[in-house]
């Protein structure tokens, strides 16, 4: 694999319940060393439009036909705003990770999705659809998902994209930069 191959990195904005809207920040990179586009786009909280609009954000880009991944930190934005990585693969046909630090808790996840939405069976069996891998580093293992390319490949461009830590640096700078951007200075792990 190339190591200056086109990859996007896509996070949500901090945000409160009591917003109704948050911004999702895309970070298009050349491997893990050169920004070559930031994209920008706002989402429903707690919506059903993020998938959606990360299709548009992907497909409207002038980089489109030279991506190579599509990175999110996990399969949500905008609280549970789920994307559907295989919908998503679908209409953008570029391969699509999430990435994740800790393996999600299911079990949890139901209660909080059963208390609040109506629609909690859909939104479950989305977040529940696809194989979660484990994946080591040399610091904590991350949980990935991957959609049109092969676990092995996604460890590739994970590794690839990867300066320090275990993030992925499309995705900690869309992170910072999406933090900056909601709060007047960038904070936090992505």
């Amino acid at each position: 694999m190339k190591s200056e191959i086109r990859i996007i990195g896509i996070d949500d904005a901090p945000f409160t319940f009591n917003d109704d809207k948050t911004d999702i920040i895309g970070v298009v990179m050349r491997g893990n060393n050169y920004i070559e586009g930031v994209l920008h786009d706002i989402i429903q909280i707690d919506g059903l439009d993020a998938t959606k609009k990360c299709e548009k954000m992907i497909t409207k880009t002038r980089h489109y036909t030279q991506l190579k991944a599509v990175l999110f930190d996990g399969s949500t934005q905008g609280g549970f705003n789920i994307i559907d990585t295989e919908l998503l693969w679908k209409k953008t046909k570029i391969p699509n990770i999430t990435v994740t630090r800790k393996h999600p808790d299911f079990k949890k996840i139901q209660r909080a999705l059963q208390t609040h939405f109506s629609d909690w069976k859909q939104r479950l069996s989305l977040l529940e659809k696809g194989r979660l891998y484990k994946m080591k580093t040399a610091y904590n293992p991350i949980f990935i998902k991957c959609e049109g390319i092969s676990f092995s490949q996604s460890k590739e461009i994970i590794k690839l994209a990867t300066i320090r830590g275990v993030i992925p640096e499309p995705l900690r700078i869309a992170h910072i930069i999406a933090s900056g951007i909601s709060k007047g200075e960038s904070y936090g792990k992505a």
